[in-house]
């Protein structure tokens, strides 16, 4: 089994892209247990269609694998998602305990991991590492590919 960083971000781009599919904003996330690569936890985002704003593809990933793994602590686990965790999902990455997170673009306007702030380095929390630019080209033009076609949406729509 190939289990590559890149790999496993594959995977999250074809989660993200499910996403996608259903009008849903394309972030896509999977948890690896790290010790034997397998794939243990997936989720992609669900927000508008379950009318829920904890529906994040982190969130739904980590519910995942705590189902699967059988406990709320995921050690020997590493997430993979599409874009960088906003500061709700870095929370619940960190309250989980996954050991390290890989991220696909980068979020400069929620983006809680490196670009708006750095959760995982808060102080008297538990340690994750995280690094971003997994296949960013890949998972950024998906995002923009994404909010163009709803901005075309938008203005071809007939006012109310």
């Amino acid at each position: 089994m190939n289990n590559t960083p890149e790999f496993y971000m594959q995977y999250a781009l074809k989660l993200a892209e499910q996403a996608f599919s259903i009008g849903e904003v394309p972030v896509g996330a999977v948890i690896v247990r790290r010790s034997t690569g397998e794939i243990v936890g997936e989720g992609y985002n669900q927000r508008e269609i379950r009318r829920h704003a904890l529906s994040h593809a982190e969130l739904l990933a980590i519910d995942s694998a705590c189902r699967y793994l059988g406990g709320w602590r995921l050690p020997d686990c590493a997430m993979y998602v599409t874009l960088e965790p906003c500061l709700m999902c870095a929370g619940a990455i960190l309250q989980a305990r996954i050991e390290e997170v890989w991220f696909g673009a980068y979020d400069v306007k929620n983006g809680a991991v490196s670009s708006l702030i750095q959760a995982f380095a808060l102080p008297n929390q538990y340690r994750t590492i995280a690094q971003g630019g997994i296949l960013q080209e890949d998972c950024s033009a998906l995002l923009s590919s994404f909010f163009r076609e709803l901005r075309i949406k938008k203005q071809t729509s007939p006012k109310k």
